[in-house]
């Protein structure tokens, strides 16, 4: 499936502004200053300034960035899904060209765990740290129930002809979720993400689960660095109604072991279980946990980098 724009004009971001990377236009938005830097990675169906409001928070200690990856948001098109290679190197030629230097303590959330995965194993100099926002792991289907592996979850949410119906109730969800961002941007925001567009382009991200994780598969674990997780087993009345109860409690369990796994495979690693919200209102409902997690590895990656006998583990 791809990712095709059918109309010339694209609706202007509120904040921020774009960057040309290898002849196309990312959105980008950077607040604060200091580093690490952090940078947020979306989820699918999501865009770079859903995150806006723990971005702020941030920026008060140090320097924080949303963007869009190519073909999604603010961003122009480009055929989707993309391989993980592909939005790494657009993300970190993106900060380059933005003067936001490295290391960097990436927090990606959902689907964007593919894609930080990925940009630590093809840079891992170049990583201070992880937040980990129940974001996506390569070991997915070994910890998932056979009816929720990523072949299943490629196949699992509504289809075109359902979100359009659902789309009044996505404008209401999302009016909802935004309710506490600035005026200006709440209509500009929903109006986005309920567009036919930006619904098309949720779809066709999740068309490449499979092959991502085969693609992160090939390579190393992510390197030892500070590590925190946020994992999120509330309830979520919306997915629960397509998936059956036993398999959502399945795949909140395979969720929590896989988080476990990721901290406990390096030096300095904390499992932070988040009871009170749902996968995808976590940087909405809680940003007070997503904000404290993110200072907690800022202040340790800078402690590793002030100490010079530190001799951490390497990737493998």
């Amino acid at each position: 499936m791809t990712n095709r724009s059918t109309s010339q004009a694209r609706p202007a971001p509120p904040v921020g502004g774009f960057q040309e990377i290898d002849g196309h236009r990312l959105f980008v938005h950077r607040s604060g200053s200091g580093g690490p830097a952090v940078v947020f990675l979306p989820g699918a169906s999501a865009i770079g300034l859903d995150y806006f409001g723990v971005q702020q928070a941030v920026a008060r200690f140090t320097t924080a960035v949303v963007y869009d990856r190519g073909g999604t948001g603010y961003s122009e098109p480009l055929p989707l899904p993309r391989t993980a290679t592909a939005v790494a190197t657009e993300l970190r030629e993106l900060l380059r060209a933005q003067n936001v230097p490295g290391p960097y303590v990436l927090a990606p959330h959902s689907l964007g765990g593919f894609y930080a995965h990925r940009f630590a194993q093809l840079y891992p100099q170049e990583v201070a740290g992880l937040v980990w926002l129940d974001a996506f792991h390569r070991g997915w289907d070994d910890a998932m129930p056979p009816e929720a592996d990523l072949a299943t979850v490629e196949r699992m949410g509504p289809d075109r002809e359902q979100l359009e119906q659902m789309r009044p109730t996505l404008r209401a969800m999302y009016a909802e979720l935004l309710a506490g961002f600035p005026e200006h941007m709440r209509e500009a925001l929903t109006d986005l993400k309920v567009s036919e567009e930006q619904i098309h382009v949720g779809i066709a991200e999740r068309t490449g689960l499979t092959a991502l994780a085969a693609e992160l598969r090939a390579g190393p674990d992510v390197p030892d660095v500070p590590v925190v997780a946020l994992t999120v087993v509330g309830s979520d009345p919306g997915g629960q109604a397509l998936i059956p109860e036993g398999t959502v409690r399945a795949m909140l369990d395979g969720r929590t072991r896989l988080d476990a796994a990721l901290v406990n495979a390096v030096s300095d690693g904390e499992q932070r279980v988040i009871t009170d919200t749902a996968h995808h209102r976590l940087c909405f409902d809680r940003p007070d946990a997503v904000v404290q997690a993110v200072r907690d590895v800022v202040d340790r990656a800078a402690r590793i980098r002030a100490d010079p006998f530190r001799t951490p583990r390497s990737a493998g």
